[in-house]
């Protein structure tokens, strides 16, 4: 005779008086560096992490921190994402309009797509824009390859989109009803 009880995996089981806490925000890892300082008895090596975070219904932020080892820079640069995170206008899945952002030596250009279309991005763009929770887009980046540089672009192109609601003018309404 087999025993039809299913159980959960062991990880998924507290302990006793352990508190299991739900994550709500997706932590992505997008770079690591290993840096150094150099002093009198040679060189000092610490770890640079950037990380984005988001809940995938339209907020994101990332943060860069150093530390003395991987998980303490992951660790902190997490926390400087929480802290600054945006909110992102988004339409049916993708952005509402195209946007252009220049930080430094790196140019973005991210354009709104059809549905099914997916992220048509590379490396840093494309993990902060699935973080965010955006599923359409199509996008450029010129210039510079530098990986902080071009998540502080993506940033910024995101923080100056604009709801469908505000680029749509009265005067547009206006014309729509006399029309009507």
């Amino acid at each position: 005779m087999t025993n039809s009880i299913k159980s959960e995996p062991a990880t998924l089981r507290p302990r006793r008086g352990e508190l299991v806490e739900e994550k709500q925000f997706d932590e992505r890892t997008l770079n690591i560096d290993r840096v150094a300082r150099v002093v009198k008895g040679g060189r000092r090596f610490r770890f640079r992490a950037l990380v984005a975070v988001g809940d995938h219904k339209g907020k994101v932020g990332i943060g860069i921190a150093k530390g003395a080892d991987v998980t303490a820079a992951v660790t902190k640069a997490n926390e400087v994402a929480k802290k600054n995170m945006i909110k992102v206008a988004m339409y049916k899945g993708t952005i509402p309009h195209d946007v252009e952002a220049k930080v430094g030596g790196v140019k973005l250009l991210l354009m709104p797509a059809s549905q099914g279309t997916g992220l048509i991005a590379g490396g840093v763009v494309r993990s902060i824009l699935e973080v965010a929770g955006i599923s359409n887009v199509l996008s450029k980046s010129m210039g510079s390859s530098n990986k902080t540089n071009t998540a502080y672009t993506t940033i910024a192109a995101l923080n100056q989109l604009k709801p469908a609601k505000e680029w749509i003018t009265t005067l547009a309404l206006a014309k729509v009803k006399k029309v009507k």
